[in-house]
């Protein structure tokens, strides 16, 4: 039985290399037995449009081909409904990709196990995180990476990672600690901190494993909180990230929640690198809310 694949194309990810692999990636879904449709929006609502329609019409899968912001658009259509996510990878973060062992350097063959998957109903519930209308995957932050995304933003130059770099340099000459209330299942927690993270997963922002211990299916998020420390104590830990041995520095501390409210005047919240809101906000995690085409992670 042919099956219908709405796949979403950032032909900008990872420099072009999306777009590059277009076609082979087709060919590999259609080798499977699949209908592939090609959806390109003009720009992120319509694209978002574009998925929802497919949804609505029954399709039997939406794929995300590009990075991490692709993903996060695809997630947020199929949160919450019975259709599949399947992912194939061509960003230069890739963060829920790593999460979920799929090939990050070959989108052929991760199109190849999305089809097998498709095939043989292998998608596995995968929990994700409700904020207000919005959905996420990996990683919600906000303090001095949300004040980081900010400032990158409003940058035009340089491009790619490096701007991102040049704004932490930035933003770290001039960020002081700020409050923040948190309420935990409905414990409240006030403190000033450099950064509250939620994870739903181990990492974002390319590899970088705030969360090291988080589960995507148990149902729970991981609440880091880095509590104030001076800049060069800050340098000499942030390298720590991405192997995630950060998590034993005497200002690092980590709760399990199943909601999450966060408050601070003036800060922003970026989850899977996308903006979010300006705080407040509540996270609710969803249990099992995004069926995936992939292969179950290792705990």
């Amino acid at each position: 039985m042919s099956r219908n694949i709405a796949l979403l194309v950032n032909p900008t990810a990872g420099k072009g290399r999306a777009a590059g692999v277009v076609a082979k990636v087709t060919e590999k879904l259609r080798e499977g037995g699949s209908n592939v449709a090609i959806l390109v929006g003009r720009d992120v609502d319509d694209a978002k449009a574009l998925a929802r329609h497919a949804v609505d019409d029954g399709v039997d899968a939406v794929v995300a081909l590009g990075g991490d912001g692709m993903v996060h658009l695809a997630l947020n259509v199929v949160a919450g409904s019975t259709t599949p996510l399947g992912i194939i990878p061509a960003g230069t973060g890739n963060d829920l990709a790593h999460t979920l062992r799929l090939p990050t350097k070959d989108p052929v063959a991760a199109a190849a196990l999305v089809s097998d998957r498709l095939a043989s109903d292998g998608a596995w519930p995968m929990d994700a995180v409700r904020v207000g209308e919005a959905w996420f995957g990996c990683v919600l932050g906000a303090g001095f990476d949300s004040r980081v995304n900010d400032r990158a933003n409003r940058m035009s130059w340089p491009h790619g990672r490096m701007r991102y770099n040049l704004a932490i340099l930035a933003e770290l000459g001039v960020f002081k600690p700020v409050p923040f209330a948190l309420e935990l299942d409905g414990e409240r927690i006030e403190t000033e901190a450099m950064l509250v993270a939620v994870g739903n997963a181990k990492s974002y922002g390319a590899g970088m494993k705030v969360t090291p211990d988080a589960v995507v299916d148990d149902g729970w998020v991981d609440v880091f909180v880095l509590s104030a420390i001076s800049k060069p104590e800050f340098l000499k830990t942030f390298p720590k990230v991405f192997k995630g041995t950060h998590v034993s520095h005497p200002a690092v501390t980590i709760r399990r929640a199943r909601v999450v409210s966060i408050s601070s005047p003036g800060v922003t919240a970026y989850a899977d690198g996308e903006y979010i809101g300006d705080l407040p906000i509540t996270c609710e995690t969803v249990p099992g809310a995004v069926r995936v085409l992939a292969p179950r992670p290792a705990t």
